[in-house]
């Protein structure tokens, strides 16, 4: 147990201590708020003009988070950097020489910075909902009204989930130029396509990012067939980050530093 504390100890220096890190988790802060405040005063104005489906469909909790879709990009570099800086860097041996169960030197990093994205997630969700109900005036929603706070919540849950998917990916990887050349294309072009191409629709809804923004929305979209509800969407989220945290074990157990 006392080398567990001092492994978690040694883990939270080295995420505070690196600049890129630290500078990464603000900028997903600043990024998800302002753009959410935009995009819900530009909604706030654009309200008159829109149709009556689009007016029926309108979800005031959801349209909060718009700034989410960037600010998710400073999660996963700061994923990716977590894990594969030491690789970069050469620490990794040095680090694995002092706590040679790899198994716990991994479990204390990913603790270690699961939590502290968990409350920068928790609290980003929090503020980009009062801040865009804010902005939305007479449109607003309120914590209270039914699924709201199941959505709020849920919106520093996927920023955490999508840290720690990306943080198993670079574990498998160990380069961060490499893991960021796959996860920046998959997650904003491959993501888009899949999900917005008619032929490929039904596969792109179960990819982690659209399947994990499920548990933002409160009002359902038109003609909605995604066969899972908000939950469920997180659910499958779930499973692509414990299948790639998986993977970063076994390849951490296997391969040289």
């Amino acid at each position: 147990m006392a080398v567990v504390t001092q492994v978690l100890r040694s883990e939270w220096t080295k995420i505070r201590s690196v600049r890129s890190t630290v500078w990464t988790l603000g900028v997903a802060v600043v990024v998800t708020l302002a753009l959410g405040v935009l995009i819900c005063t530009l909604a706030r104005h654009d309200f008159g003009s829109m149709t009556a489906d689009r007016r029926v469909a309108f979800d005031p909790t959801n349209i909060s988070f718009a700034g989410m879709g960037l600010g998710q990009l400073a999660m996963i570099v700061f994923g990716v950097l977590v894990v594969s800086n030491e690789y970069s860097t050469g620490m990794i041996r040095a680090s694995l020489a002092a706590v040679p169960q790899r198994a716990t030197f991994l479990s204390c990093k990913l603790l270690v910075a699961t939590a502290l994205v968990l409350v920068v997630g928790m609290a980003t969700s929090f503020a980009a909902f009062f801040a865009g109900q804010a902005a939305l005036g007479a449109l607003r929603a309120h914590l209270g009204d039914p699924d709201v706070l199941r959505a709020v919540i849920g919106g520093g849950l996927y920023m955490t989930l999508i840290a720690l998917f990306s943080m198993g990916i670079a574990a498998m990887l160990r380069s961060p130029m490499l893991s960021l050349g796959i996860l920046m294309p998959f997650f904003f072009l491959i993501s888009n396509i899949l999900g917005n191409v008619s032929a490929t629709r039904k596969i792109g809804r179960y990819l982690p990012d659209q399947a994990g923004q499920k548990i933002m929305q409160v009002v359902p979209r038109v003609a909605d067939e995604v066969p899972y509800g908000p939950w469920g969407g997180l659910g499958i989220m779930v499973g692509w980050t414990v299948a790639a945290l998986v993977g970063g074990f076994v390849v951490l157990k296997k391969r040289d530093a």
